[in-house]
């Protein structure tokens, strides 16, 4: 069975950095039309929104590198745009 990008970028998530809350989100269709090729379909535009303990004391810039480092053979792969709205615990977030 083959797994979808959004799976496996949760799998890597969980695993790197155990988080206590995460949400990876394709907002591919909301993107539909941006590109000739951009149908909306598929999985080029995700939003991650992670709360994580090893986030404590990272900088914002820190935690955004973490993430893209670890996502960058999606990246190079074929993912279009990547979303990231990281938190330590205890950190105001928006959602």
């Amino acid at each position: 069975m083959e797994t979808t990008l959004q799976s496996r970028i949760e799998k890597k998530l969980n695993d790197a950095f155990a988080p206590e809350r995460l949400a990876v989100i394709n907002e591919s269709h909301l993107h539909a039309g941006h590109q000739p090729d951009m149908t909306g379909t598929g999985e080029t535009h995700i939003r991650i929104r992670i709360i994580s303990a090893k986030f404590t004391g990272m900088t914002r810039l820190a935690r955004h590198r973490a993430i893209t480092e670890l996502l960058k053979p999606e990246l190079d792969a074929g993912l279009h745009a990547l979303a990231v709205e990281p938190a330590a615990p205890g950190e105001a977030v928006r959602w």
